[in-house]
């Protein structure tokens, strides 16, 4: 006869999940023996800290569209859980939480990592229960997968150890608990915009003279009718993070990325046009939109909660990105006057230009922009790229051109630190044999560090490049750029991350020169499995939005005569492209 714990793996099953990430304990032997004896149906991947596992199964639903699960036991492994399944729920990522719990009749009796999950995960859950026993089992946990699904979020279940272990016989039915009356099995129907939404958007865009695209992770299926709105349009194309890989990054009619991490073409473009249509993104910085009142907005969202959620919105369309935006094709005349198009094209050669500076210069301590332009250059056609959350983000945003067939992925809207490695595990969990990169820094990656021998491990064809500049940089330029306040509290103590990564089994490497890059890249990439490439690099190249605002440009120079490594920072900032951007131009 099944106990609960049998009931709830076997259900998992049956909804298509194939791993569940997590790290044992007490909390939930009984989960893990019901996983034990169906590891020919399902996989654990276990980790050195719940909170990788909930990164991953954050990850895996981004990459797969399928549901991600992780487990943890009771107290504080399910604690760790917390920042991982933010990022799931900021990020509209289906996850299912399994949590362990003490025995049922020692709860709140302050016993031992006595903490009720349920409570703890209450903010972060679209569904939230604890398990009572098998039969209530039979119920919550497929109900758990399909809420989930349906809502696009965080979905958890706690139940205490012993009642993992409870049968089914020995649980009591009521009358109304027929078996088996609901059904193992997701249903999901097409989502159509309203006829009168369409027809008003396509009268704005059509009306229009300028129009600018924003494109976000909800148009990454439907680069095709993407492509085609953008031509019918003669419209630049700027992506939001989450999007970068909807279109590829030498495409003739992106502009690449918006905010503090984009590019000025970008900026230009939503600040210049008369119509914007935003596809799949509630990119969140306001200030980067038209402003209220100067362009005319239509925006495609299967969440209608999230249409309006940026800028006034003229036109909403509830629905999926690619059947949304067909149907507003075929309304879309195509514009004959392409001079909009042709000058953001023009500031997207011009900011090319700039960033070849950069990414060329031979300065030693080397510049992060050179080791991140010939890393990215050397990914091949189907790469999967991930990176952290700090000033690495904004090099492998900025630096590396993805492909056609390539794919990016990094905590979103939670942007937390210590995501990147989790994210590259979860992706060659997804796609056994597909090559793995990442960008992290070296804050991020200390965090997580022992997950490189979860790559090791589970032979994870990963190629992680470290930026070692000894700070937590991007935090260093806020200090100075958002507040006027001197850097202070940024800087790291020095690890050996490539001897790190031999400790672990792994591959590592050291480059510190901009000579030395081409040799110690070529080894690294043809070097079998998980290689850990630390570069050194200049702890004191700022971070730089494409068009410095003047209140961030007083308060730089506010920070500057107090802050660690004043004159370095100046050398730096007197150098292109960095005294063009400082300057608030192009």
């Amino acid at each position: 006869m099944p106990n609960a714990a049998d009931i709830l793996v076997e259900t998992l099953i049956k909804w298509d999940v194939d791993v569940v990430f997590g790290l044992p304990g007490d909390g939930i032997n009984g989960i893990m023996e019901a996983l034990r004896t169906r590891q020919d149906r399902i996989r654990f991947v276990q980790v050195r800290h719940e909170e990788s596992a909930a990164f991953m199964a954050c990850a895996y639903a981004k990459w797969t569209g399928r549901l991600g699960v992780c487990l943890a036991t009771s107290g504080p492994g399910g604690t760790h859980l917390l920042t991982g399944l933010y990022d799931a729920r900021l990020d509209q990522a289906p996850v299912l939480a399994i949590t362990g719990m003490q025995f049922h009749d020692l709860i709140e009796t302050f016993t031992q990592q006595d903490v009720d999950l349920t409570r703890v995960f209450n903010d972060v859950t679209v569904f939230n229960a604890q398990v009572s026993d098998a039969v209530h089992m039979e119920n919550l946990a497929g109900l758990a997968c399909r809420s989930a699904l349906a809502e696009r979020g965080v979905a958890h279940l706690s139940i205490a150890s012993d009642v993992q272990e409870l049968a089914l016989d020995e649980s009591r039915r009521s009358k109304r608990n027929r078996p088996s009356h609901t059904p193992d099995q997701w249903f999901e129907g097409d989502r159509l915009p309203d006829p009168d939404e369409l027809e008003k958007a396509a009268e704005i865009l059509n009306g229009a003279k300028k129009v600018a695209i924003l494109a976000g992770q909800g148009a990454r299926s439907a680069r095709q009718e993407l492509e085609r709105a953008a031509d019918l349009l003669a419209a630049p194309v700027a992506k939001a993070l989450l999007g970068k890989a909807v279109l590829p990054d030498d495409h003739p009619h992106t502009t690449g990325g918006i905010g503090i991490l984009g590019t000025l073409p970008s900026q230009e473009a939503l600040k210049e046009c008369d119509a914007l249509l935003i596809v799949g993104s509630t990119f969140p910085y306001i200030e980067y939109y038209p402003e209220p009142g100067t362009a005319r907005v239509v925006q495609i969202d299967r969440d209608a909660q999230r249409i309006g959620l940026r800028c006034p919105v003229e036109a909403g369309l509830v629905g999926d990105a690619g059947q949304s935006l067909a149907l507003l094709n075929d309304r879309l005349v195509r514009k004959t006057d392409r001079g909009f198009l042709e000058k953001a094209q023009g500031g997207m050669a011009r900011w090319r230009e700039m960033m070849a500076l950069s990414e060329s210069r031979a300065d030693v301590p080397m510049k992060p922009q050179v080791v991140v332009k010939a890393f990215g250059r050397r990914m091949p056609d189907n790469a999967i790229l991930t990176t952290d959350s700090g000033q690495n983000t904004e090099l492998a945003a900025r630096h590396i051109d993805l492909r056609a067939g390539q794919e990016f992925g990094v905590s979103g809207a939670l942007a937390s630190m210590a995501c990147g490695l989790p994210y590259a595990i979860a992706a060659g969990i997804a796609f056994p044999g597909r090559p793995i990169f990442s960008v992290v820094g070296d804050g991020g990656f200390a965090m997580q560090l022992g997950e490189f021998s979860t790559a090791v491990r589970y032979g994870i064809p990963l190629k992680l490049l470290v930026l070692k500049n000894g700070m937590l940089n991007q935090i260093a330029w806020e200090q100075m750029m958002f507040l006027g306040n001197p850097q202070f509290g940024c800087e790291l103590q020095p690890i050996d991350f490539a001897m790190a990564a031999e400790a672990m089994g792994g591959i590592g490497i050291s480059v510190s020169r901009p000579d030395e890059v081409e040799g110690v890249l070529d080894a690294a990439f043809a070097a079998e499995g998980p290689v850990v490439i630390e570069a050194v690099v200049d702890a004191y190249e700022p971070m730089m939005p494409p068009k410095m605002p003047s209140d961030y440009r007083k308060n730089f120079r506010k920070a500057l005569p107090k802050t660690p490594g004043r004159e370095r920072i100046e050398e730096n900032v007197s150098q292109e492209p960095l005294s063009t951007m400082m300057a608030g131009g192009s």
